[in-house]
């Protein structure tokens, strides 16, 4: 039964783990996200209180 030997799948094992850690991070973190949030606008409004027309 080959699947008890674990020669091949220990190799295969590193070689995605290796694929995983060294090639991804530099492609995934190349991406640029097209919604960047903006830091809000600090300066504060004056609220005015509502004219209600049935008061």
């Amino acid at each position: 039964m080959p699947q008890l030997n674990p020669a091949p799948w220990f190799i295969i094992l590193i070689f995605a783990w290796v694929v995983f850690l060294v090639m991804m991070p530099p492609k995934v973190l190349a991406h640029k996200s097209s919604n960047n949030p903006e830091l809000p606008i600090t300066s504060s409004s004056k609220t005015e209180f509502w004219a209600w027309p049935w008061q």
